[in-house]
């Protein structure tokens, strides 16, 4: 008898999941297996019982009557703890009856001689029912707070999931295809489109599409416009095997999530799968409403950024086309009322200043145009194998009407490579440095130019000894319409390192600034060589000391 228990006991043994998915038979098969796994509890009491009693009859008077009873309150409380209080009211009731057969004189009769046994039979009753209601609670209670731990467990891995998620159908994407693996739901979320309908954003398990979806538009309406809940399980629309849950965030309904039940018409929904399909849905709820806040958080930052910027270019626009437009009329002005009047070299200033002008104007559209180009992407480079020396000299003749009296010095490396560049891009980053350094430094001032070659990286540099910048500014130089606090008095756009900064990111280069040791800036681009030509073009010789302008010291 003994063998045959330790046998017997993993056939009934019933192992427990956390997490149960709501899902439900709806076909006699699967209604014939419930059945019969429901019996199984019964069948086990009976067994154990069985083997108790032949235990206790073999021992025969080894126990006294007392002793038995207690000892049969053992498969009440195993029956409770395990299966509820039908195994265990079940056990009793046998144990009761196995007791008053065997064991309750007369023997094997179920005559009691002695009235005191009915009332140990009641009181043992009374005892098995108290004992097998506290343990079936007891069992009850662990198994929900086993639940709602596998629940919030599942919740918690969900959210930081969600909040990694780089995107909004990503999330919901996430949260149905988690409800669908975790918890055994079909879920599908529905949000307005841009015709004006609930369209699907994201399905798991539910057909949505085509004319077997078995989505109800007329609930999903309903559901959207009112803000509560329909279909199964609820009091509206409860003869559909569908639970529509609105995603909805204080008095906001982003949307609506479908819960598929696959459970006969008519059944009430369970409290602990109907808090999993809220949480889900707050969730969803709240990440649709970060997306929302999210985008019109930066809508409203562009728009600002747009009005900053939209300011900012027509003040320095307004300003820079004034100053030279001014000019270039009172010149030629002059000219056309001084005719016969002025003298050659009257007439020649003035031309100048028209010409002064004119190239004023043609820079600021330069930078604009450029800026434009960089802004949109359509900046394409024409690189080419150039000297060094080359660009610099082209720079240099460009940016002579800026220069005026100042003196530039060149430091070349005798043994600079030649560079993979688009030359006009590099020779028009060479001319908005020079020209930013005769700005804001004195007349007859010098610039200087350095370059060198390091393990594959072309440094240049140009220092002026103007009124240089604070440390704090060396890296909003580069920034659009930026003007430092100590140069706001000078003339300018502050576009020109903005667009140096776009050609020399684009060339794979790094461009900084930073103030000068004693006084003015020094500007560092940094471009990389590339692989050695074979050969050079005819065209790229070195600069020669005579073909630089009187005004240019090379060493």
């Amino acid at each position: 008898m003994k063998k045959q228990a330790a046998s017997s006991r993993p056939k009934w043994r019933v192992l427990t999941s956390y997490v149960v998915p709501w899902t439900a038979p709806n076909t006699v098969l699967n209604t014939y297996q419930q059945n019969g796994n429901r019996l199984v509890p019964y069948a086990v009491v009976t067994v154990l019982i069985v083997l108790l009693t032949a235990v206790f009859w073999k021992m025969d008077y080894a126990f006294t009557p007392v002793n038995l009873a207690l000892l049969y309150l053992l498969p009440v409380l195993v029956s409770a703890v395990r299966w509820g209080l039908g195994p265990s009211f079940y056990a009793a009731f046998i144990a009761v009856i196995a007791f008053d057969y065997f064991f309750v004189p007369p023997l094997h009769r179920f005559s009691v001689s002695d009235v005191r046994y009915f009332v140990s039979f009641i009181v043992y009753l009374a005892v098995a029912t108290f004992t097998a209601s506290l343990a079936a609670q007891l069992r009850q209670r662990v198994k929900e707070a086993r639940e709602r731990e596998a629940v919030t467990s599942a919740l918690y891995t969900l959210s930081t999931q969600v909040a990694a998620a780089t995107s909004l159908d990503a999330v919901l994407q996430e949260i149905v295809r988690h409800a669908s693996r975790t918890f055994g739901l079909t879920a599908a979320i529905m949000l307005p489109s841009d015709s004006g309908g609930l369209a699907v954003r994201a399905n798991m398990g539910l057909n949505v599409d085509g004319d077997l979806t078995v989505l109800d538009p007329r609930i999903l309406n309903w559901v959207f416009e009112h803000g509560k809940m329909a279909g199964f399980g609820t009091g509206f629309h409860r003869n559909t095997s569908i639970l529509y849950v609105p995603l909805k965030t204080e008095s906001t309904v982003h949307g609506v999530m479908c819960i598929g039940t696959q459970r006969p018409l008519g059944m009430d929904i369970e409290q602990s799968r109907l808090r999993v399909v809220l949480a889900l849905a707050g969730l969803a709820a709240v990440s649709i409403a970060r997306a929302h806040y999210e985008e019109e958080a930066q809508i409203a930052h562009l728009s600002a950024e747009s009005e900053r910027l939209r300011t900012a270019l027509l003040d320095s626009i307004s300003h820079e086309l004034r100053t030279p437009l001014a000019t270039i009329i009172g010149a030629a002005t002059g000219l056309a009322d001084g005719a016969g009047i002025l003298s050659a070299e009257d007439q020649r200033e003035l031309l100048m200043t028209v010409r002064d002008g004119a190239m004023r104007m043609n820079r600021l559209v330069t930078n604009l145009l450029g800026m434009v180009r960089l802004e949109s992407g359509m900046l394409q480079l024409n690189k080419k194998w150039c000297d060094v020396s080359d660009i610099v000299g082209v720079a240099l003749r460009q940016a002579q009407d800026s220069l005026q009296n100042r003196r530039v010095e060149v430091n070349l490396s005798p043994s600079l490579p030649p560079i993979a560049v688009d030359e006009v891009l590099i020779e028009q980053v060479l001319v908005n440095l020079l020209s930013n350094a005769a700005k804001y430094s004195a007349d007859r001032s010098t610039i200087c130019i350095d370059s060198m070659e390091y393990d594959g990286v072309l440094t240049l540099q140009v220092r002026d000894q103007g009124i240089g910048i604070s440390p704090d500014e060396a890296e909003k130089v580069f920034d659009k319409f930026y003007r430092t606090n100590s140069g706001k008095n000078v003339p300018g756009t502050g576009l020109g390192l903005a667009i140096c900064k776009g050609i020399v990111q684009a060339h794979g280069g790094e461009i900084f600034a930073k103030p000068g040791k004693d006084l003015g800036t020094t500007v560092t681009v940094m471009l990389p060589v590339g692989d050695e030509p074979d050969f050079l073009p005819e065209d790229s010789e070195p600069m020669k000391q005579e073909e630089t302008e009187p005004w240019v010291q090379k060493s």
